[in-house]
């Protein structure tokens, strides 16, 4: 018999054990809280809570993760999911409550059928004899599973081999009969859980009053005459919000406005969503929100902050929530994980800010997300500067028209007083750059903005102009350096350089377009589609006074390549088209929409693979219990990026707990780099120090076997 005082962990992590008890115990904690927020019934969630990682007791699952006390019992077939072994004790409870119980059980780490055959049903069909494999010295672990149960308030009784097995069973129909549609169990359940584990050391008890707490947003009942949305009235009885109007009007006031309850608010980019987590922070301070952060890098923006911040900001509950688009899509394709975020999101306010700005491909996630936004009882509240009206008119459709959506746009003679930009068309980098830096430093000092569409060609001239501007400060920024590096150089943006009274140059990629709230005074850049070039013109002249609101400054404009590879990461015809249209000299903002139709006169968002989406004609489609661990569409999309990390950052790597490891890793996209032959250990590829540099970032021209100190594939 395993004897009681034994030590029955949950797992092991980066900051030591937790105890099975104990973490039960967290689960349910946060279970309460949520399930009481969304109105379902408190007990049957508490029970599952507590019910749903009991089949850890299992001397097979304390060996699998190393707890020293338990030894030599090794599982048939090398085979254990607690999951399973946590359905042998349903007989607990009434049956009217069962259904509840084995959503939240059977399926809160895996789909029922996983594509590596290890799902509940696939188990179940292919193992031997799946019950005997997880019921292994049953009768000696489930008098500690239920002492366990016992001691968290739930009445239990012996439990027969019989009586498992039947258990088991009862679990096993349930499953195979299961229908279509969105399991709200399992997805507070996993809300719950993720919440409690990623707790580490700290009490979840002291967390859970912050949770579903509406923000306090009177901070943005601000007026200025510079700001013409500050003036617009929001107490309209629409449901939904399409605000159009130039940077710097007041978008983001104005969409903050009107929300009314938790706010997730959606930005394209990793840059954009840090400096509005950085701005909304400071500006609700003083009240009782959580604010916090969504991205794959999220942890290291709250590194120097309390622990609670930097593991909470991943979870359900924030009052507000910034993110990127690519955390929703998990909703579209029902990614691991969709039943926790669609509860954590419902009947919120959504603010989509400029994230139409991708590809016709993404334009159709985009569109996709805001039908299940809608249809979830989301707000869902819209800003653009560069909307196409054929885009305009499909999103505003989806929304209910004009009984639904409230339409806000400026007057022209509004438009005509944001007019802060004139265009030189036909400009060649390689040759006139110096004398565009010749003027700045006689102009005033004036900063200046560089902005390429590639790494490499952004790396090419910042080194350039290193070596022949060494008395000017020089930064590069991009999306491949190291992370922690990458929060660094953001900071040094927006701190530094941002505020130099002196000339400075910053060479960047497209990762300052959106949202990154900078004022420079000129800019060079290479022709992008419409749509984003105005995003990049929105961080020149930015920051208007009431006495030079009416200034011009100057933006510099390359030709097309001649050719679709060199036009990459775009379509060469749409460059073409953005080209033209520009007009040389001043660019007025009240042509900015006809500008973007010529450009965009049909934007083309049916060319989505359907076969892979989750919601359909108003509904789930999906099984209940199953997920999709990944699409197709993902990797199409650049979504799903591989991670580097130097040859020399490896040890120490392996050696640090999850949160440190991110600083180490360089995203990239799976496209760049799948066809390269690189060093390659648990999902992580190693690439030769000599192929990276804390100034310039990843240089995959020195990513070689050579460049390698010792090369082997893993």
């Amino acid at each position: 018999m395993i004897e009681n005082e034994k030590k029955i962990l949950a797992k092991k992590r980066d900051f030591g054990e937790i105890t099975l008890q104990q973490h039960l115990s967290d689960v349910s904690d946060a279970i309460v809280i949520i399930a009481r927020y969304l109105g379902y019934d408190v007990d049957i969630a508490r029970k599952g809570a507590i019910l749903h990682d009991i089949g850890k007791t299992s001397p097979l699952f304390q060996q699998s993760i190393g707890n020293d006390l338990f030894t030599n019992t090794k599982p048939l077939n090398n085979i254990f999911r607690h999951e399973i072994a946590s359905l042998f004790f349903l007989s607990l409870f009434k049956d009217e409550e069962k259904p509840a119980l084995i959503e939240m059980i059977v399926a809160h780490h895996k789909s029922l059928e996983d594509e590596n055959g290890r799902g509940f049903l696939d188990l179940y069909d292919n193992l031997t004899d799946c019950f005997a494999t997880h019921s292994k010295y049953f009768d000696q672990w489930s008098v500690d599973a239920l002492s366990i149960l016992n001691s968290l308030g739930i009445c239990t009784h012996e439990i027969s081999l019989n009586e498992a097995k039947k258990n088991y069973e009862d679990a096993v129909r349930y499953c195979e009969n299961i229908d279509v549609g969105i399991s709200n169990w399992k997805g507070i359940l996993m809300a719950a859980d993720h919440l409690a584990s990623a707790m580490e050391d700290i009490s979840v008890k002291n967390l859970l009053p912050t949770l579903f707490v509406n923000p306090d947003l009177s901070f943005y009942n601000r007026q200025h005459p510079l700001y013409p949305l500050s003036s617009v009235p929001v107490a309209d009885n629409h449901l939904h919000t399409i605000v159009t109007a130039p940077t710097g009007a007041g978008k983001t006031d104005f969409l903050l406005r009107r929300c009314k309850k938790r706010v997730f608010y959606v930005l394209p980019y990793q840059a954009s969503i840090n400096a509005m987590y950085d701005r909304i922070k400071n500006d609700i301070k003083e009240t009782d929100a959580v604010v916090s952060l969504l991205h794959s890098t999220s942890i290291l923006k709250l590194e120097n902050g309390n622990i609670e911040e930097a593991i909470y900001q991943r979870h359900v509950g924030a009052s507000v929530k910034i993110l990127t688009p690519h955390q929703l899509i998990g909703l579209v394709f029902g990614i691991k994980g969709y039943e926790a975020l669609k509860i954590d999101i419902q009947d919120c306010d959504v603010i989509l800010d400029e994230i139409h700005t991708y590809s016709n491909l993404m334009q159709s996630v985009v569109l996709k997300i805001v039908e299940i936004l809608s249809n979830i009882g989301c707000r869902v509240h819209i800003g653009t500067a560069t909307m196409p009206t054929s885009l305009f008119k499909r999103i505003y459709n989806i929304l209910g028209g004009e009984n639904n959506v409230y339409d806000v746009k400026l007057d022209d003679d509004m438009l005509k007083s944001f007019n802060r930009h004139y265009i030189i068309k036909n400009f060649n980098i390689t040759n006139e750059i110096d004398g565009v830096i010749e003027q700045c430093i006689k102009d005033n000092n004036n900063k200046l903005l560089i902005v390429c569409n590639k790494v490499t060609r952004a790396q090419r001239i910042y080194i350039e102009l290193k070596e022949k501007y060494s008395d000017i400060p020089i930064l590069l920024i991009h999306s491949r350096f190291k992370r922690e590096r990458r929060q660094q150089l953001e900071q040094i943006l927006k701190n530094e350089y941002d505020n130099m009274i002196k000339c400075c140059i910053v060479v960047a990629t497209q990762v300052v377009e959106v949202s990154l709230d900078i004022s420079f005074d000129v800019m060079i850049t290479e022709c992008a589609p419409l749509d984003s070039l105005i995003q990049r013109f929105g961080r020149i002249n930015r920051k208007r006074t009431l006495e030079t609101k009416r200034n011009l400054k100057p933006i510099y404009i390359s030709q097309p390549p001649d050719n679709k590879k060199a036009a990459l990461p775009y379509d060469l015809d749409i460059l073409c088209r953005s080209y033209e249209v520009l007009p040389e000299g001043e660019l007025e903002e009240n042509k900015i929409q006809h500008m973007l139709d010529k450009v965009y006169p049909n934007v083309d968002v049916d060319n989505i693979d359907y076969t892979g989406i989750a919601f359909m004609n108003g509904d789930w489609c999906l099984k209940k219990l199953y997920h999709r661990r990944k699409s197709a569409l993902l990797e199409v999309l650049g979504i799903d990026s591989a991670v580097c990390i130097t040859e020399s950052d490896e040890l120490i790597y392996w050696q640090s707990n999850k949160m440190q490891r991110i600083g180490f890793e360089i995203p990239v996209s799976i496209n760049l780099i799948k066809y390269r032959h690189l060093s390659f250990r648990d999902g992580i590829f190693i690439i030769p120090d000599k192929a990276y540099d804390n100034d310039i970032g990843l240089d995959f021209d020195n990513v070689s076997e050579d460049n390698y100190k010792s090369f082997e594939i893993f």
